[in-house]
């Protein structure tokens, strides 16, 4: 399974990603080992979407970063 998370982060902001490991990932924010969220920690699990296709979930992903993407997180996903 391929995964597209939101995780809020300690600044009020967002951080949207894609990953087939769920956890490591979210091990990995938390450890400072992401260049985006090291100075926004500690960063919580959101939501997550599950897709059986890689390509499927990273054009998710990609969607959640765009300008419509964003609208629809904000009303819709957090």
């Amino acid at each position: 399974m391929w995964y597209v998370y939101i995780l809020g982060c300690n600044d009020g902001s967002y951080y949207t990603g894609c990953t087939n490991n769920l956890d490591n990932r979210i091990r990995k924010h938390n450890n400072c080992e992401v260049h985006y969220t090291k100075d926004k920690l500690p960063v919580e699990l959101i939501t997550y979407i599950a897709f059986s296709e890689k390509y499927k979930a990273y054009n998710f992903e990609k969607y959640l970063k765009s300008g419509s993407g964003k609208a629809f997180r904000n009303k819709r996903l957090v």
